[in-house]
């Protein structure tokens, strides 16, 4: 008995020291780096007599480097957004529930401006740089790629079908009822191949997604138990999900 307690103390000890390790800011005060300032302020108690410090110093630094930046720099945005959430709250942490807001407002102004435009305009085009072909690892051969008629198919919506598929998106996104029986999907393909997402469920319940590459796309279903399957440039992907409030899933990341 006595061993056991010593070695659960013993790991207790490490599991503490390895968490200081990993977020040592004791030399904070020091740093001149505005993401390591920034993590400190999302993680300091919020009584820790350095915030007072720090906030004011990092929000000059990136008032600083906003001002010398690039016109092409891509973390100016990060920047700006980063220094307005600093002006009204102690740090840039923020809740699950406001990431959720946060996406469900980008999705709601992105189908808002696919409303004006009343159509969609990607095709898939095999070549190449996009994988046509699939690698059959059991034969050891190359095989064309069998998903690019499908996705053409499932891309190529009349302007009246698509408008009206993305009235459903907007309503489910504006839909705030916890009993509802849909709800909202999004599905990010960060890789760079056309893929189809298909969502099945219980009997004949099924779903499919085309999603360009480096695109994203969404689409309503009924809550419940899915298996999320796809091809992402040849790797195959699965996961079960339990749907029960509007997801977004990521594909292909690196």
């Amino acid at each position: 008995m006595k061993k056991v307690l010593l070695l659960l103390g013993c790991m207790f000890f490490f599991m503490v020291s390895a968490q200081k390790k990993g977020k040592d800011y004791s030399d904070i005060l020091k740093s001149k780096n505005i993401y390591e300032i920034n993590a400190f302020l999302r993680d300091a108690h919020p009584d820790d007599p350095r915030r007072s410090v720090l906030k004011p110093r990092v929000m000059e630094m990136m008032k600083e480097y906003i001002k010398n930046a690039h016109p092409a720099d891509q973390k100016v945005k990060d920047m700006q957004e980063m220094l307005a959430m600093l002006r009204r709250r102690p740090s840039t942490k923020i809740t699950f529930d406001e990431m959720n807001a946060i996406i469900k407002q980008k999705q709601i102004a992105k189908y808002k401006a696919e409303l004006a435009a009343k159509q969609s305009t990607t095709v898939f085009t095999p070549s190449t740089a996009q994988n046509t072909y699939v690698v059959n690892t059991t034969a050891n051969t190359a095989i064309p790629n069998a998903e690019a008629e499908e996705f053409n198919m499932l891309m190529a919506v009349s302007p009246v079908e698509h408008k009206n598929r993305t009235v459903k998106i907007l309503n489910s996104l504006f839909d705030n009822d916890p009993n509802a029986k849909e709800c909202i999907v999004l599905i990010r393909n960060k890789s760079d191949c056309n893929i189809i997402v298909r969502i099945e469920g219980v009997g004949t319940t099924k779903y499919r997604l085309a999603v360009p590459a480096q695109g994203e796309g969404s689409i309503v279903i009924d809550k419940g138990q899915y298996l999320f399957t796809s091809l992402v440039c040849g790797a195959q992907y699965a996961s079960q999900k339990t749907i029960e409030r509007p997801i977004m899933v990521a594909l292909g990341s690196q």
